[in-house]
């Protein structure tokens, strides 16, 4: 074993002495750039990635199945659901448990937003992380769907009736104008009675 001249900086994980050249600093406390990986999955790590917990660094995934809020969905990031109960990181998981988060206040990125019970086309809470807005309601990105052919809508590009939502193309289809000359371009409006 080499002798620590001069009392230098020892790393968080290995205890040996951590140079200049080879230091990584979080928290106050020095580490080898090799030594920094998760303490679960061991992927490197870096100021973006690093969630801290007493002495312990973890990747913000593994932090969050660790230490986050419990149910499902949570601590995978935005929009991700997973169905790693996190068994791996010692969480233990009764099987009754409902996957709904047992603190609903627990993460501001989890909230419901705009106090709307759910989406109108799966009827599930919307969350923050997975809103978009459309007729006036909250919607999942995933269920943002004409209700005709499934195209995926933008706000700006959807039609609204009796609460669903669709393309322009089925909407006026199936609820445009009837009648000769219809939907064939500005000035071609023929009225036949």
């Amino acid at each position: 074993r080499m002798p620590n001249w001069g009392g230098g900086k020892k790393c968080g994980v290995c205890q040996k002495a951590v140079y200049f050249a080879e230091e990584v600093q979080c928290e106050g406390s020095s580490f080898h750039k090799s030594c920094f990986l998760c303490m679960v999955c061991k992927k490197n790590l870096d100021s973006t990635t690093v969630a801290v917990h007493g002495e312990e660094i973890y990747c913000k995934s593994c932090y969050g199945k660790k230490y986050g809020p419990k149910g499902y969905g949570f601590g995978l990031g935005a929009g991700t659901l997973s169905t790693d109960k996190g068994e791996s990181l010692g969480i233990r998981y009764e099987e009754g448990q409902s996957h709904r988060p047992t603190n609903p206040n627990a993460s501001r990125m989890a909230q419901k937003v705009g106090g709307s019970d759910g989406c109108p086309r799966c009827g599930q809470a919307v969350y923050a992380a997975e809103k978009v807005i459309g007729a006036g309601k909250s919607w999942h990105k995933s269920c943002f769907r004409c209700a005709k052919c499934g195209k995926s809508l933008e706000s700006t590009t959807l039609a609204d009736k009796d609460g669903e939502i669709y393309c322009k193309g089925c909407y006026a289809k199936n609820f445009g104008p009837k009648g000769f000359g219809f939907g064939q371009g500005a000035g071609a409006l023929i009225h036949s009675q």
